[in-house]
């Protein structure tokens, strides 16, 4: 009888711990598809919201947005001011590791035009960038600069062609131009006429939001 009673009593024990473990792996699994994923803003200064009030950037505006849709998404902005594509390549494999992002905004490539820098290594580093990206499992999504044509119209429409040109044939998404519908209004530069005042970003965060309302659905 006692035999009898222990094997019974084993036999609940092993079927009440496979329940545990059950119920162990089914907690880990919704807690994975629950946690929110983490959007990561890798830019320069238009980014980092140099010379505005902390909060009213296109990039604090995108957290918001995504908090009000409840869309399971945070954002981390690791934008600096003066960034440029070789600055933003050299952070970047950090930034992978630690921060684990499902999406990578690149938004660089304006100070190495404006410093005059070689198109080729500025196309290396991007096309190193979004490899890089792609590699650790996240999408990319390629934000397009435009500089004046004072620096030159060849210069300036090459640099411009490069986004598309890198977009197209390494299939990612892309933000035709960051500036759409703000470059051409002078009111809505900061008296260095390089860098916005925040009433532009709302519009710039529209620009960035038709792209990536897209990849947020994957």
């Amino acid at each position: 009888m006692f035999a009898k009673i222990s094997r019974t009593s084993v036999g609940l024990f092993k079927s009440l711990l496979s329940s545990i473990l059950l119920l162990g792996m089914l907690f880990n699994v919704q807690a994975a598809h629950s946690a929110p994923k983490t959007i990561l803003v890798l830019g320069d200064s238009l980014s980092a919201e140099y010379g505005l009030t902390r909060g009213s950037g296109w990039v604090a505006l995108l957290e918001k947005r995504l908090a009000e849709k409840k869309m399971g998404f945070t954002v981390f902005n690791a934008s600096i001011s003066g960034e440029t594509s070789s600055g933003g390549l050299s952070r970047l494999p950090e930034l992978l590791n630690k921060q684990k992002p499902h999406i990578v905004i690149i938004e660089l490539g304006g100070n190495d035009a404006l410093r005059g820098f070689d198109l080729k290594a500025s196309e290396a580093n991007f096309r190193a960038m979004i490899a890089a990206v792609k590699a650790s499992k996240a999408q990319p999504l390629l934000v397009a600069m435009k500089i004046p044509p004072n620096y030159g119209k060849t210069y300036s429409d090459q640099f411009f062609g490069l986004y598309g040109k890198l977009a197209k044939e390494m299939k990612v998404a892309l933000v035709p131009f960051f500036l759409e519908g703000v470059a051409e209004k002078a009111e809505l530069f900061q008296a260095d006429r390089i860098h916005l005042k925040a009433e532009a970003h709302p519009q710039m965060l529209d620009n960035v939001w038709g792209p990536l309302e897209k990849m947020l659905k994957k």
